[in-house]
């Protein structure tokens, strides 16, 4: 904290006009020059009694993000760019590449015949599938076909790349933990010596060992224990276990019926950093009010309705993306059957200890 931060606060309460200016010659003077602060000065903005929100609710509707991205597509290739991403920047952080506080969104476009190249970096990273005709990913040397609504993963430091062999753009939300890494000044990337990288296993490989309820009996495990080694998670798979999890239970009136992207080594998230997890929210039905101490990047794989943030209602619809802030009351109704995707730094609080919510009657 620098002179700026504690100068004019208010202080210990009750102090007189002599006592202050004591005090503020002491902090000026001896203080400042040895790089040192009092805390007393600037506690209670420090360690506050409720979490800040700093956030903004905000979303990005369909209609008007995908005529940007393809005029993007039309102004710099895949190659030019690496990524070909249009930032999908909350209106709190302008200039600083953040969706909420901890993680980076953004929409990212593949034209048909083009590769986005090779390489790795220790952000992690998710794919929401929003467009494709069968466009692909490739990660950790096995190819993946991606459709509308398959949930993807690329574990820290794995090498992947992605291709379009359709006749068609292919589309997705991208979520990343880059403002977790910058603030740890942590991150590293490097570019692979080829622009694809070797496929060594055949498609739906590392979903037949890890996604069945079972597991290699050799214990392997390619991205070691926090990371899922299941990286494509397709949504025809989560879409029906909600509608049979919905026929078989009565919806959780905050929840509604939401089933989480599993880690199938430890049962935690499918990436360490971010956590993610899918709800069905029926025609005609609304959750009640909850609030928790995660921000929430959203993406509408199907259906309509209306996302409530605090006092900001934002009406959704398919392929639409949005963000929910940390500790802001939110609740959800289904204008149509909804099928809403779901990211946050919640796997992160849970290991600190620090993640709560809070559920209204």
């Amino acid at each position: 904290m620098d002179q700026a931060q504690h100068s004019g606060a208010p202080g210990i309460a009750g102090a007189d006009a002599d006592t202050r200016a004591q005090r503020q010659e002491y902090y000026d003077s001896k203080l400042a020059p040895n790089s040192m602060a009092p805390l007393w000065e600037v506690l209670g903005e420090v360690v506050t009694q409720q979490p800040r929100v700093t956030a903004k609710p905000f979303i990005w509707h369909w209609e008007k993000s995908r005529p940007l991205l393809m005029e993007a597509g039309k102004l710099v290739t895949a190659e030019e760019a690496e990524r070909r991403v249009l930032v999908l920047e909350n209106p709190a952080y302008v200039g600083q590449t953040r969706a909420t506080n901890t993680l980076y969104g953004g929409l990212q476009l593949v034209m048909p015949g083009e590769i986005a190249p090779a390489h790795r970096h220790t952000q992690s990273a998710l794919r929401f599938v929003l467009e494709s005709k069968g466009g692909y990913t490739a990660v950790g040397g096995e190819k993946s076909t991606m459709m509308p609504g398959d949930f993807v993963i690329t574990p820290s430091w794995s090498f992947h790349d992605h291709g379009n062999t359709t006749d068609a753009p292919i589309i997705w939300m991208d979520v990343l933990d880059v403002p977790m890494l910058t603030f740890f000044e942590a991150g590293f990337a490097e570019h692979h010596n080829d622009k694809t990288q070797t496929i060594a296993r055949p498609e739906g490989d590392a979903l037949a060992r890890f996604g069945t309820t079972m597991l290699p009996i050799d214990g392997s495990r390619p991205y070691g224990e926090l990371n899922s080694p299941v990286f494509n998670y397709p949504f025809a798979r989560t879409r029906a276990a909600l509608v049979a999890t919905a026929a078989g239970a009565p919806a959780d009136p905050h929840w509604a019926h939401t089933l989480r992207y599993v880690n199938p080594n430890n049962g935690g998230w499918a990436i360490s950093t971010i956590a993610s997890w899918m709800m069905f929210l029926p025609k005609g039905s609304s959750t009640r009010p909850m609030r928790s101490t995660d921000g929430l990047i959203c993406a509408v794989a199907e259906g309509r309705g209306v996302a409530v943030a605090g006092d900001t209602r934002m009406e959704f619809g398919p392929r639409d993306s949005f963000v929910l802030p940390n500790w802001t009351w939110r609740r959800f109704e289904a204008k149509e059957d909804c099928f809403i995707f779901f990211s946050s730094d919640r796997g992160v609080q849970e290991r600190m200890g620090i993640w709560r919510e809070e559920r209204a009657a």
